[in-house]
C-alpha cells in the first residue's frame, strides 16, 4: 500500500540528466525540455513509486500539460492546489443525488476529474523539477492532496450507494472505508515520523529487504495480498473506474436502487478495514522501524 501516485517528492535527476545544466526560461521551454529536465531518468521504472496509470499513459501526456503550465506561469504549489480541488470535486460529483442514467453520468464525471487529478499530480512535480523549486512544503501538500482526494471519493461513494445526501448505513460504510484509507496512509507516513523522532534516517537500511516482514508466514501472506491487488480498489484511480462500471451495471439492469454501487461499497469498506489491520501488522513485522 505504500505505492502512491507520484508527486513532487522526488529529487532532481542525477548528474548528466540535466539537473545542473542551463535550461530555457519557462516561457521558452519546449515539451522536449520538460521531458529532459522534469522527468528523471528511469521514472517509469520505479514500480513501487510510480502508479501504473503513470507508467502506462499519463507520463507520456503530462509533459504537454507541464509545458502549458510553465507558459501560463503556474507555480508548483498552485498546481498542487488544483490537484486537491479536482480530487475533492470528484467525490462531490459522485455523491450527487441522482439515479438511473444520471448516476452513470456523475460516475463518469468523477472518473474524468480523477484523471485530471492524476495529470496534475504528475505535472506539479515536473514543473517543480524544471524550475528547481522542489520543497518540503510541496511534499507536504502533495501528501495532503492524496489524503483528501481518496477520502472524498470514498465518502462520495457512500452517498451514491445511499441514494442521496442523507445519513444511513451505506453512507456510514463509505465513511468507514474513508477512515480506513486515511489510516493506511497514516500508518505509512508515521514510519518516517517515528524514525525521524528517533534520530534515524527516513529510509531504513537494506532497501526493499527492510519492507519484508521477518516472519516467513507474514511475508508470504503479504506477497499473496500484493499479487491479488485487492487493496487497489480503494485507490482513487481504480475506484473511480469501478464506480463507473457499477453505475453502468445499475443503468443497464434498470435497478431501482443502486444495487451494484452498494455491492462495491461493501467490498471497498471490507478491503479498507482488513487492509488497515494487515498493513499495520506488516509494518510492525518488518525492519522499517529498526
Amino acid at each position: 500500500m505504500e505505492a502512491e501516485v507520484p508527486g513532487r517528492d522526488r529529487p532532481p535527476g542525477p548528474p548528466g540528466s540535466g539537473g545542473g545544466e542551463h535550461r530555457p526560461h519557462r516561457k521558452g521551454a519546449t515539451v522536449a525540455d520538460v521531458r529532459r529536465y522534469g522527468q528523471p531518468p528511469g521514472l517509469k521504472d520505479r514500480r513501487n513509486e510510480e502508479h501504473w496509470a503513470g507508467r502506462l499513459y499519463m507520463r507520456d501526456l503530462s509533459p504537454y500539460a507541464a509545458w502549458a503550465a510553465l507558459r501560463l506561469g503556474f507555480s508548483p504549489n498552485q498546481l498542487t492546489y488544483l490537484m486537491m480541488a479536482s480530487g475533492v470535486l470528484a467525490g462531490v460529483v459522485v455523491s450527487l443525488p441522482v439515479s438511473g442514467s444520471g448516476a452513470l453520468w456523475t460516475a463518469v464525471g468523477g472518473a474524468v476529474l480523477i484523471q485530471i487529478y492524476l495529470l496534475l499530480d504528475c505535472v506539479d512535480g515536473e514543473v517543480a523539477r524544471y524550475l528547481r523549486q522542489t520543497s518540503v512544503t510541496g511534499v507536504y501538500l502533495d501528501r495532503i492532496g492524496h489524503y483528501l482526494s481518496e477520502v472524498a471519493l470514498l465518502i462520495g461513494l457512500g452517498f451514491a450507494a445511499q441514494g442521496g445526501w442523507k445519513s444511513g448505513g451505506w453512507t456510514e460504510l463509505g465513511l468507514v472505508a474513508a477512515l480506513g484509507a486515511a489510516l493506511i496512509k497514516a500508518e505509512t507516513d508515521n514510519v518516517v515520523v517515528a524514525r525521524a523522532k528517533s534520530g534515524l534516517p527516513a529510509d531504513p537500511a537494506g532497501g526493499d529487504r527492510a519492507l519484508r516482514p521477518r516472519s516467513t508466514g507474514i511475508a508470504l501472506a503479504r506477497q499473496a495480498a500484493s499479487m491479488l491487488r485487492f487493496h487497489r480498489i480503494i485507490g482513487a484511480v481504480e475506484l473511480s473506474l469501478l464506480i463507473v462500471a457499477a453505475a453502468a451495471a445499475d443503468a443497464v439492469l434498470g435497478n431501482e436502487t443502486p444495487a451494484a454501487v452498494r455491492v462495491l461499497t461493501v467490498a471497498v469498506a471490507a478491503v479498507a478495514v482488513v487492509q488497515t489491520v494487515l498493513h499495520l501488522v506488516s509494518i510492525l513485522a518488518s525492519r522499517r522501524l529498526k
